[in-house]
């Protein structure tokens, strides 16, 4: 061991020299017994200075049962620093708990100004140390899965028809060929409410709210009206020259949309075919809807052309016209007065928000498919669209951030068809695939949450034929 002449030597006994030699890391030998000498100080190769003057003392982080010492200029710090951590000190014969939580999280309470010391959250609050937690709500579980399929031969893949609507008395009606059938939700129960028959076909169909009488657009441009519950025609009321592929009711008003470019009111409460007729598209009329006050019907078209109408005009008080391909999907908020979305097709893929108060858009979202149709919940503020081109998905929506909650998919081909259950918990789609499937997605408007299957929503593939 080569020792340098200029440091001072360690005294060593001889019984630890051998092992001193022999040990290659100087970092490990023993700790050796001081030996006082009130004359001479010893050294070794490390220095460890006395702790017994540092200040660190003052930065105790438990309570101690005696009181700490300040010292001179650092005496505002520490009082700072230990009001910050353990919150003001206890006045005399208080007690200090012994189970305090230091570190836990709660919500900014005060008004007054916060401390330097304050811990920001993600949104900007301080949510301080002291006692107390607000935590966010879990994001409800949507089964990815439907948990019911229909067959439904012969469900035409054409993007301009409407062929399934779901009724208040819980009914389903699906246009198949020249047929329509009736599907009773709670006993599974098919019935064929009619056959057009010869060269006609359906093109559409559309239940009264009240839920009693079906209306159904033909090919043939012939619009039908149904009692459902008696599987009887109650009367057929032309105008259209050709087929008649979205229709929309508003009390005893009904209106159609055809490739003839024109909308009729018809009223069913009067002989005339029609009463009303609205022309202001330039190519077929796909989507139809009546805000849910009645007072305004909104129209989208081939012509790329989202229009709004009143109760009485003859044209179009409001024209949008920033969608670059087919307005079909359109749904009217019913938890905001004058919200309307619609959704565009291939070439355009996106959904578009707008107030028809002051004629703005308020929101642009490019899903990246064609949009095909689009339901609000009544139960949520939450909006469900069905895709085709190209990724045939379901996609479910919180309105106003637009976040997305789900995709669900399952459909092979466009999901062309979109109905809401009188519920409001679970959506049926449709596709070119031939297959009706139900999704439970929003909750009850009393739980907020989801409920579970029913009986006769057991899992399974039934014919609806």
């Amino acid at each position: 061991m080569d020792l340098d002449p200029r440091k001072p030597k360690l005294n060593v006994p001889a019984s630890m020299a051998t092992s001193l030699r022999l040990d290659p890391n100087p970092t490990h030998f023993p700790i050796l017994p001081k030996t006082p000498s009130p004359s001479k100080t010893t050294y070794s190769d490390r220095f460890i200075p006395c702790r017994s003057s540092s200040r660190l003392q003052n930065f105790a982080l438990v309570d101690s049962p005696s009181p700490v010492k300040e010292g001179g200029g650092n005496e505002l710090y520490s009082r700072l620093l230990r009001a910050e951590l353990f919150g003001p000190e206890p006045g005399p014969g208080s007690p200090i708990s012994p189970n305090r939580n230091l570190f836990r999280y709660k919500m900014e309470h005060s008004s007054g100004p916060t401390s330097p010391m304050s811990v920001l959250g993600k949104d900007g609050v301080g949510s301080g140390l002291g006692e107390g937690s607000v935590r966010q709500k879990a994001p409800r579980k949507i089964a990815k899965t439907a948990h019911k399929v229909l067959d439904a031969p012969s469900l035409q893949d054409d993007f301009y028809l409407n062929l399934v609507d779901w009724s208040s008395q819980n009914t389903l009606a699906v246009g198949l060929g020249t047929c329509v059938y009736l599907w009773n939700a709670s006993t599974s129960k098919v019935t064929k409410l009619c056959d057009l028959g010869g060269r006609d076909g359906v093109c559409s169909v559309q239940w009264t709210r009240e839920g009693s009488y079906l209306a159904i657009g033909t090919s043939l441009g012939d619009i039908q009206i149904w009692d459902g519950t008696k599987c009887k025609r109650i009367r057929t009321m032309g105008g259209h020259p050709t087929r008649t592929g979205v229709l929309a009711w508003s009390s005893c008003i009904l209106a159609s949309g055809s490739r003839d470019k024109n909308i009729l009111q018809h009223d069913i409460r009067i002989s005339n075919d029609f009463i009303r007729k609205l022309a202001g598209h330039r190519s077929e009329v796909c989507g139809l809807k009546w805000s849910h006050d009645d007072r305004e019907l909104a129209s989208g078209g081939n012509d790329n052309q989202l229009l709004v109408w009143n109760q009485h005009s003859q044209h179009p008080i409001l024209k949008f016209t920033e969608h670059t391909a087919a307005v079909k999907a359109i749904a009217w908020s019913p938890h905001q007065h004058g919200l309307l979305a619609s959704g565009g097709g291939t070439a355009d893929r996106c959904l578009r928000f707008w107030n028809t108060a002051n004629n703005n858009m308020l929101k642009c979202v490019d899903t990246g498919s064609q949009v095909c149709n689009l339901a609000w919940s009544k139960n949520v503020n939450e909006i469900v669209s069905t895709h085709g081109y190209s990724q045939n998905q379901i996609m479910v929506w919180k309105y106003p951030s637009m976040s997305k909650i789900a995709t669900l998919t399952g459909h092979t081909l466009r999901v062309l068809y979109l109905a809401l259950s009188p519920d409001g918990q679970t959506i049926v789609t449709g596709a070119g695939d031939e297959t009706l499937r139900f999704w439970n997605i929003f909750p009850s408007i009393k739980s907020q949450t989801p409920v579970r299957d029913s009986g006769f929503w057991s899992m399974g593939r039934t014919q609806i034929r």
